[in-house]
């Protein structure tokens, strides 16, 4: 019981010290045609990168632009289903080797919806706004 009273402090020192000095971002994807999707930052930038766009706080993705960024988003899907099936689906040791233990397909799957919605009710997707 002492130890732990000890150790205690040492601990929350140093997990709020790592909250001081990580920046959280947070990505709220909006459209008038699907409900809003909030995605934090790591996912919400490989979500923009996988669409070929730079992570950047706000943005917009035009109707024009949609049927490019869903076929971008299913490459980037089908790339990682082959990279998955070639590794054992362990999710000890994805996260060991430092690969996401979630599937970019479910990863990505609420964006995909979005814009499709988005792309037939004609209507942009909106983040940061």
């Amino acid at each position: 019981m002492t130890r732990w009273r000890v150790a205690r402090p040492a601990l929350q020192a140093r997990t709020m010290e790592g909250l001081l000095h990580t920046p959280a971002m947070i990505y709220k994807f909006r459209s008038k045609a699907a409900g809003d999707t909030v995605m934090l930052g790591p996912q919400g930038d490989q979500f923009l990168r996988a669409i070929g766009r730079e992570p950047s706080s706000q943005g917009i993705i035009e109707v024009a632009a949609m049927p490019a960024a869903l076929t971008a988003l299913q490459q980037a899907i089908e790339q990682d289903d082959a990279a998955r099936a070639q590794q054992p689906d362990h999710e000890a040791l994805l996260e060991a080797a430092g690969r996401d233990p979630i599937a970019l397909r479910r990863r990505l799957w609420p964006m995909v919806e979005m814009i499709r919605r988005a792309q037939a009710a004609d209507e942009p997707v909106v983040w940061g706004v």
